[in-house]
């Protein structure tokens, strides 16, 4: 096993520790008693039981290369990055314009420094950039297609010690897949994501888009105890 593939295991697929969540979900608490309540309610349970930034942060560790992160929504990674110790210039974008204003404002006011956001929609367009990339639960959204155009410019974007870091649910007949399937549709149908999931790439498809865009990868399961069939797949250039 790899050194990169024994950090990650070594997260051993769990959440943030409940004090590390609760730091960060204190920046998306309203200011007033009486205000929404709903992004930091949302941020902690998130951060309590999602194993992805465990693992996002095991992959990024150790290396300087500025990050790009697509679709950050209200951009939890920049916030468990700063507390996690790592300094490398974060710049997160999404279609989502509200939840980019949202996280703008509450990474400045957590004095968050060297964190940029942006609407991006990246059906469209794809951000210039020079380092590493994590594209984080955003791949289902995208056809076939555009998923292998987005590997490929991704990849060229690689650098130095930069690293392509995914998330994404992948397509198969388990339980695991059905799950997740139908949070998706749901997350769509309550207004969360503005976005249906069009294509969940099986392992094999996506180890041959990446093989295809010349990097090699590293898969290691990332749904801890939830039931979803999240992977975590780091990518470097060969």
């Amino acid at each position: 096993m790899s050194e990169l593939a024994q950090a990650i295991a070594a997260t051993h697929g769990r959440p943030l520790e409940r004090d590390r969540a609760r730091r960060i979900a204190r920046a998306f608490a309203p200011r007033h008693p009486l205000g929404n309540r709903h992004d930091y309610f949302y941020t902690l349970i998130k951060l309590r039981s999602d194993p992805l930034y465990p693992g996002v942060l095991a992959a990024l560790r150790g290396t300087r290369a500025p990050l790009l992160d697509l679709g950050c929504g209200l951009g939890l990674l920049a916030h468990a990055l700063r507390q996690d110790g790592q300094a490398l210039a974060y710049r997160g974008v999404d279609i989502d314009a509200d939840k980019i204003a949202r996280g703008r404002r509450v990474a400045a006011g957590a004095g968050l420094d060297g964190v940029t956001f942006d609407v991006v929609d990246l059906a469209r367009e794809t951000p210039d950039h020079r380092g590493s990339v994590a594209i984080l639960d955003v791949l289902q959204y995208l056809p076939h297609e555009a998923q292998q155009a987005l590997l490929s410019t991704v990849a060229a974007m690689l650098d130095g010690d930069a690293r392509l870091v995914i998330r994404t649910g992948l397509g198969d007949d388990s339980g695991r897949g059905r799950t997740t399937r139908v949070t998706d549709r749901l997350a769509n149908l309550i207004g969360w994501m503005q976005e249906r999931a069009r294509c969940y790439p099986t392992r094999d498809g996506l180890q041959a888009m990446l093989e295809a865009a010349g990097l090699r990868a590293t898969f290691a399961p990332l749904y801890g105890s939830t039931p979803f069939n999240n992977w975590l797949v780091v990518a470097e250039p060969v």
